[in-house]
C-alpha cells in the first residue's frame, strides 16, 4: 500500500503542480508528499518532475507515467466501490467529456446534480477526440457513433440541423429562395476545432458554394455563439434543432430554405466495456437517456 500511496501523492502533485496543494487534498504535509514522490522517483530510477524554488512541471517520463497512474487509481476506486457495501448509492468523482454542444445540456446537468448530490461531476467541454481509457474519463458524449471495441455506447437522442435567421435579418437582406442565393447573404459557419474545416450545410451544391467564396462574417467552434449572432440578426446559421426550438417557437428565428439533414444525427454516450458499471456511472448514463430534452418531431 505504500507504493499505492506514492502513486496517489504523485498524481495529486501532478494535477495541482504543487506539493502544498497535493498535501492539502490528501490531508498530509507538503514535506510528506515531497518525500513520497522522491521515494517513487528513486524506485523508478527516473525524475518525474522538474522542480525549482518557484514552480514544478512534469518531465516527459512523468507525463507518460501520469496517464498510467490515473488509470490505476481509477480502477482501484472502481474496485472499492464495487466491493464496498454502499447499497448501490451513487457517489464519488465522475469525470465526463462532453462536446461543445454539451453546454446546451446545462439544465440537464443541474437536475443531475440535484438528484445525485453525492456525485462530484468533473466536466470537460471539448470536440477533440478524447481517449476515454488513457485519459481516465468515466464517460464521453459525442456526436455520431464511435467504433472502439473497448467501449460500450448508448444513443441518447437524435437531432437534425436547420438553416435559421432572424426576421430582422431576412427583412433587411431578403429571403433566399434557392441554395445559390446564399452567396448574397452573411453565413455564420461552424468550424471543426480538430481539423479547422467548415461543417457542410444540408443544401444542394454546398461544395460549389464554398468554392465560390461564400461570404461569412464569422466562423467559430461554438454553437452558442452562432445561435446568439443569428438571433441578433448577424446572418444565417445552420444549427441543431434542439438549440433553436425555443427561438423558432417564439419567432426570434425563422427557418430558411426548408433545409435539414436527410439523416438525423445521434448524440451518444460511451463508457469502458466492463461487466460491472459503478453506480455513479450507471446513474449518469440512465439519467441522460431518461432526460433527453430533444425530440425529432
Amino acid at each position: 500500500m505504500d507504493n499505492f500511496a506514492g502513486l496517489v501523492a504523485f498524481v495529486k502533485s501532478a494535477e495541482t503542480c504543487s506539493f502544498v496543494d497535493a498535501g492539502r487534498i490528501l490531508g498530509i504535509s507538503a514535506s510528506a508528499v515531497g518525500k513520497s514522490v522522491s521515494r517513487l522517483e528513486e524506485r523508478l530510477g527516473t525524475r518525474l518532475f522538474q522542480r525549482n524554488t518557484r514552480n514544478m512541471k512534469l518531465t516527459a517520463e512523468g507525463a507518460l507515467f501520469l496517464q498510467r497512474c490515473q488509470r490505476i487509481i481509477s480502477e482501484m476506486s472502481a474496485a472499492e466501490e464495487e466491493l464496498s457495501d454502499i447499497k448501490g448509492e451513487p457517489r464519488g468523482l465522475l469525470r465526463v467529456s462532453l462536446p461543445s454542444v454539451g453546454t446546451l445540456l446545462h439544465s440537464v446537468l443541474e437536475e443531475f446534480m440535484v438528484e445525485f448530490p453525492n456525485i462530484e461531476l468533473e466536466v470537460d467541454f471539448s470536440d477533440r477526440k478524447v481517449d476515454l481509457i488513457d485519459e481516465a474519463f468515466d464517460a464521453v458524449v459525442r456526436i455520431g457513433n464511435v467504433d472502439d471495441s473497448r467501449l460500450v455506447s448508448r444513443q441518447i437522442f437524435s437531432f437534425q440541423r436547420y438553416l435559421v435567421a432572424s426576421p430582422e435579418y431576412l427583412t433587411r437582406s431578403g429571403i433566399p429562395d434557392k441554395p445559390s442565393d446564399l452567396l448574397q447573404h452573411s453565413c455564420l459557419l461552424y468550424k471543426f476545432p480538430n481539423t479547422g474545416k467548415i461543417e457542410p450545410w444540408p443544401v444542394d451544391g454546398w461544395n460549389s458554394l464554398i468554392l465560390q467564396n461564400l461570404r461569412s462574417p464569422m466562423s467559430c467552434n461554438a454553437i452558442e455563439t452562432l445561435a446568439f449572432l443569428a438571433a441578433r440578426g448577424r446572418g444565417i446559421a445552420c444549427l441543431p434543432d434542439f438549440c433553436v426550438r425555443d427561438s423558432l417557437e417564439s419567432g426570434r428565428l425563422q427557418r430558411v430554405l426548408g433545409a435539414e439533414d436527410t439523416q438525423p444525427r445521434a448524440l451518444t454516450v460511451l463508457w469502458p466495456s466492463s461487466k460491472y458499471v459503478v453506480p455513479k456511472l450507471r446513474a449518469f448514463i440512465d439519467f441522460l437517456s431518461a432526460h433527453s430534452f430533444v425530440s425529432t418531431s
